[in-house]
């Protein structure tokens, strides 16, 4: 069975297709404490947290936080 990310991560699809990309992983050797995140040319516009405990869960909050930023910033989804 062929399962498409576009259609669980509608937020996230479009971010990664016009606007930055996301970075995956903690980065020990840098300040940053998010173990996802979302980029574009500006800098980092979303941060996760170190809690989430599956891949799965981290795109659910990077999905529901590109959701709120793309509002803030009056992009339509």
């Amino acid at each position: 069975m062929k399962i498409v990310i576009d259609n669980s991560y509608l937020n996230m699809a479009k971010f990664v297709k016009s606007m930055g990309r996301i970075e995956i992983g903690h980065d020990f050797d840098a300040p940053l404490t998010s173990f996802i995140r979302a980029i574009d040319p500006g800098g980092i516009v979303w941060g996760g947290n170190n809690r989430d405990n599956s891949l799965d869960e981290a795109f659910q909050d990077l999905e529901k936080g590109l959701s709120k930023w793309m509002l803030t910033e009056g992009i339509t989804q």
